[in-house]
């Protein structure tokens, strides 16, 4: 990203210290910007583009992730003219800079209400069977990068991970992440609304990472941010702590209650085509005599 002109927000820290090597003007204001010159003048968005960072010796590490590294970077024959994980080696020049350096870093990315710790469910057998790759090779790298803690689990039947949201110990975790198609999402609200303290549960926050057939709550949610439907793009809104409301339908039959989110179907034309088969010798028209002859149930 370029550099905008005519900047008025208030500077936090500004010295020269070494990023990539070469030693530079660098500043960082308090919306988050950090700037500094390689080539031409830089600026990286805390918000948007930073992950985390770790301190080493004398270096500052930032683990970006920049849709566009070639503006940032700008150089012509860099590899990287694509969005991606890229680090930016911060070198103070003093012990107390960089103290301050990673203090006013932290701070920043603190205010952000981003997760710190995350519980995943990860379901093995949906969609393609791929949940489990996905998780080690598309999920957690970005987790480490942004410093969350996890404890990760896969469910193994039918309704464990309902099993598990009811269960759960929530005052140790930030939110519930599904590895998953819709399906576990489903089991995960459910679980949560039938615990003795669903008010609290219901406040849970839940991420959504496309790991199976359908994919509809995923696909929903990033297209609401005009994002793709990607691992890469479901993971960063996890990360960066971004929360929209979630509509959810409560449904009572009998003594049962269930609850339903993305949408709900009702079974008539399954119901008519099954339990008309005693017309059957009436032909296609067993189908409109049934429903005539059941009106008084589906009408």
């Amino acid at each position: 990203m370029e550099m905008e002109g005519n900047e008025e927000e208030s500077v936090t820290l500004f010295e020269q210290v070494r990023v990539n090597g070469k030693l530079t003007p660098v500043s960082l204001s308090s919306d988050g910007k950090l700037r500094w010159t390689e080539h031409r003048k830089r600026c990286l968005n805390l918000d948007k583009e930073v992950l985390g960072f770790t301190q080493e010796g004398s270096k500052i590490t930032i683990r970006a992730f920049v849709e566009n590294w070639f503006e940032l970077h700008c150089v012509v024959c860099d590899e990287a003219r694509g969005g991606g994980r890229r680090d930016i080696v911060l070198e103070p020049l003093t012990e107390e800079s960089q103290r301050l350096w990673c203090q006013k870093l932290q701070e920043y990315i603190d205010s952000l209400d981003r997760p710190k710790r995350l519980f995943i469910i990860v379901n093995p057998f949906g969609g393609k069977r791929s949940a489990t790759k996905i998780f080690h090779d598309e999920v957690k790298p970005f987790l480490v990068a942004a410093n969350i803690e996890y404890s990760v689990e896969e469910s193994q039947y039918q309704l464990h991970a309902k099993e598990m949201a009811q269960t759960l110990d929530l005052s140790k975790y930030d939110g519930i992440v599904c590895v998953s198609g819709d399906g576990i999402l489903v089991e995960v609200v459910n679980g949560l609304l039938q615990r003795a303290d669903w008010e609290v549960a219901r406040k849970m926050p839940l991420g959504m990472i496309p790991a199976g057939t359908g994919n509809g709550m995923a696909k929903s949610l990033l297209d609401s941010v005009g994002d793709p439907c990607s691992v890469t793009n479901a993971v960063l809104t996890v990360i960066r702590g971004h929360r929209v409301s979630l509509d959810v339908a409560t449904i009572l039959q009998g003594e049962t209650k269930f609850f339903s989110v993305l949408m709900l179907a009702w079974g008539l034309v399954a119901d008519i085509d099954i339990e008309s088969e005693q017309y059957r010798w009436m032909g296609s028209s067993r189908l409109d005599f049934y429903v005539c002859l059941q009106h008084h149930v589906y009408v």
